[in-house]
């Protein structure tokens, strides 16, 4: 087995955080083991004042990382599984995938306890395309403005007082220690999270079998179940890097159920689905959502978003 393992990582906070994790998790499975760290700035990173859909999507923050695995630097590297492209290029696999942190949105605000508690026209900010759809459904007359950059970054913007209110991932807040931030958690029901949103997963050269046998053993198979039924849901509905798109799969024991929600930019219209079944047919259960949801008429929806965009960048 391999005496040396090197990651291939983002820069950021909390991307250094999580390989950092995955970090500690391997060397702690496998005594000897020494696991170094590359990190590195993608596109994503540095352009920060301008939508992600914009400038090429999720795959800013992998494709760099990735190209460091090509030019034979790195022998993984470490996602956030929700800026992972639904296909990956060819040659590359995912290895393992982690358990799943918290899945939902936190609400911060230095003034209001509650999403409900907002006045009127309140300034809320988040670069989400999904939260703003359901959140705008529920409120709106809330002043909803892009809010890029990483956690730091978005913080310091509210604390300036830009912002009434910005949502973020609760497990990014979680690690990096900042959970006295979090007013509350918005439940799924309020807002479904994005796909495998709180999950970390390891991209590995497919054919280098000795590096899959050192990462296979951090491998959760029930957030594996739970993230192939979420991305198959994604990937039948073609959706792209940044759209208004919402799924939570859960578990318990062998029965998988689904949420799948798609909604306009200004949460006019919200689709909804649910489907149940047993986690032995998670891929085809994701698939089944996306239809119910394409029956609904959210292709029409996508297809507006991306005509909306394309518009945008032309």
């Amino acid at each position: 087995m391999k005496k040396t393992l090197r990651i291939a990582t983002r820069k950021s906070p909390l991307a250094m955080w999580q390989t950092e994790f995955v970090k500690a998790e391997l060397e702690k499975a496998h005594p000897g083991l020494e696991v170094i760290l590359l990190p590195m700035s993608t596109k994503g990173d540095k352009i920060l004042d301008v939508p992600l859909a914009k400038i090429g999507g999720k795959g800013l923050f992998t494709k760099e990382l990735e190209d460091r695995m090509m030019d034979g630097d790195a022998d993984i590297a470490v996602h956030s599984m929700k800026d992972v492209p639904m296909e990956l290029p060819e040659g590359f696999a995912l290895g393992a995938i982690l358990e799943r942190h918290a899945p939902t949105d936190a609400f911060v605000s230095n003034q209001y306890d509650t999403f409900d508690a907002l006045p009127q026209g309140a300034i809320l900010g988040t670069s989400s395309l999904r939260r703003k759809a359901q959140l705008m459904a529920i409120r709106p007359d809330l002043d909803v403005r892009d809010l890029r950059g990483n956690v730091g970054t978005r913080l310091g913007k509210l604390d300036a007082g830009e912002y009434d209110a910005i949502i973020l991932a609760t497990a990014g807040l979680q690690r990096l220690g900042l959970d006295e931030r979090i007013r509350h958690e918005l439940s799924p029901e309020v807002c479904l999270p994005a796909v495998t949103q709180g999950t970390i997963g390891i991209e590995y050269f497919a054919k280098d079998t000795e590096t899959l046998e050192i990462i296979q053993v951090l491998n959760h198979k029930e957030t594996e179940i739970r993230t192939t039924a979420e991305r198959a849901m994604n990937h039948h509905l073609e959706g792209g890097c940044q759209v208004p798109i919402g799924v939570f799969a859960e578990l318990d024991g062998d029965d998988l159920k689904m949420r799948g929600l798609v909604g306009t930019l200004d949460g006019s219209e919200i689709l909804t689905a649910s489907i149940e079944g047993k986690a032995e047919q998670a891929q085809e259960l994701g698939v089944d959502l996306a239809k119910k949801l394409l029956a609904q008429g959210a292709k029409a929806i996508l297809d507006e978003v991306y005509a909306n965009d394309a518009h945008n960048k032309g």
